[in-house]
């Protein structure tokens, strides 16, 4: 029996935001990570304050290529610069269609002359395989999904990531001294009791700090090491509650609805993915509610990523991103909540959240943007929120309304009045963490 694609199940549902709109469903964690060790609080407030220790070896799918062709496979799918790729070098992958929207971005790995990791969320992963297989390109792939769809196996990496005030002194500690210095986005290689990974240059809460990545054997020593020698620097281990709020300092939208969905000369792609994808399966949700898929997509350039594209050679989306580029109709930005907002409406104390769901950003009675990345910030006592709104509404210091409520989708006018809660909020930058605004991409 053939397997449904993401194409059928669309025609069935009637439409891209009919299949994948889904009120109240779960909010996305990372898998098989405890929820929390000593509380998403201290757990949050380490990254602050002294070491955070977490897990990333479990939410991330992995693409591995390799072949002749792979550097030529990347460079013709995706918008970056490739000139000066070297070995041992990460950088966030842009993929767009060819109308310019985004598919997804990931994190590429240069492992070789001819070895590439890719590892994120499964959408720009999914398409560069796609077009890996169908081209002409001497190529092949290796897929480790994340842990939710891996079926109890182990996963083929390990991966943990420092972050924190004391994280450089804690690495310098376990490996008998600094590491040799790395550029931001570089890795090194690095020997633990005979095992050797590597130490990619990163962080994501505003704090320096590193990933260590190697292969799964070697994961427990690793992780060992740290936990030990961690003791003396106040090291905190993150759950899974507070690793999903740590991107918002960052101004990162983990999930940008991939722009696949509409566009007629897509349809054979979308026949190649199975209706039970990724691409098929993530759900909608939020006061934000379009019958219009169009409405959720995004250009790169309005997720602050210009500064990844090169038009230094050809590449699927070039032309139309060549457009774009002088029309960015939406800016990214944080918005910080009013506190008394906050309090009000979800208490004095307030509990622990974190939300992929789509909010609609109003002011001057009307909606002017849609908040994609909400959290509860606990060192900060409020709640920030990451959000595309129009140009107009983009000056820092602009006050605008979030709304705060679960549209129930089709058969109910967009902005229908639903009782939904208004909070208070002020538009300030993306990043909104000075560090990562400004700092993050410095070699000190």
């Amino acid at each position: 029996m053939a397997v449904p694609t993401l194409q059928e199940a669309i025609d069935r549902a009637g439409s891209p935001v009919r299949l994948l709109w889904k009120p109240n469903a779960p909010q996305w964690l990372p898998p098989v990570v405890p929820a929390e060790f000593r509380g998403w609080r201290e757990e949050q407030a380490a990254a602050y304050e002294t070491v955070a220790l977490s897990d990333l070896c479990h939410h991330m799918d992995d693409l591995f290529i390799e072949g002749p062709d792979a550097h030529r496979l990347l460079s013709e799918h995706s918008a970056n610069d490739y000139a000066s790729f070297a070995i041992g070098q990460a950088k966030q992958i842009i993929v767009v269609t060819d109308d310019g929207y985004l598919v997804g971005d990931a994190i590429l790995s240069r492992d070789g002359a001819e070895k590439f990791t890719m590892s994120g969320v499964p959408y720009s992963l999914s398409w560069i395989r796609h077009h890996g297989a169908t081209g002409d390109y001497d190529v092949s792939f290796s897929h480790d999904p994340n842990s939710m769809t891996r079926r109890g196996a182990d996963p083929v990496l390990f991966r943990y990531q420092l972050q924190g005030p004391h994280a450089l002194d804690l690495v310098a500690r376990v490996f008998g001294g600094p590491l040799p210095k790395t550029k931001f986005f570089h890795a090194t290689p690095v020997t633990l009791g005979g095992r050797t990974f590597k130490a990619l240059r990163h962080g994501m809460t505003g704090q320096p700090g590193y990933e260590f990545i190697g292969l799964w054997k070697d994961g427990e020593f690793v992780k060992e090491a740290l936990l030990e020698a961690g003791e003396s620097f106040g090291l905190v281990q993150v759950g899974a509650l507070a690793y999903s709020t740590n991107a918002l300092e960052s101004g990162w939208i983990p999930m940008p609805v991939a722009g696949i969905y509409s566009a007629p000369g897509l349809r054979k792609y979308r026949e190649s993915l199975p209706a039970m994808s990724f691409e098929g399966l993530n759900p909608l949700r939020g006061s934000f509610f379009s019958e219009n898929i169009e409405d959720y997509y995004a250009t790169p350039y309005e997720l602050g990523y210009g500064r990844l594209i090169s038009f230094g050679h050809d590449f699927v989306g070039r032309r139309a991103l060549e457009v774009a580029q002088h029309d960015v109709a939406r800016e990214r930005v944080t918005l910080v909540f009013d506190k008394a907002d906050v309090h009000r409406v979800w208490g004095a104390e307030p509990g622990f959240l974190a939300t992929q769901s789509r909010y609609r950003v109003e002011a001057d009675d009307e909606v002017v943007g849609m908040a994609c990345n909400t959290g509860h910030i606990a060192p900060l006592g409020t709640a920030l929120a990451v959000a595309l709104v129009d140009k107009k509404y983009a000056v820092p210091g602009t006050e605008v309304t979030f709304v705060w409520g679960e549209h129930p989708g089709p058969d109910t006018a967009p902005e229908a009045e639903l009782g939904f809660e208004r909070i208070k909020a002020t538009v300030q930058p993306a990043p909104y963490n000075e560090y990562a605004r400004t700092r993050y991409r410095a070699n000190d």
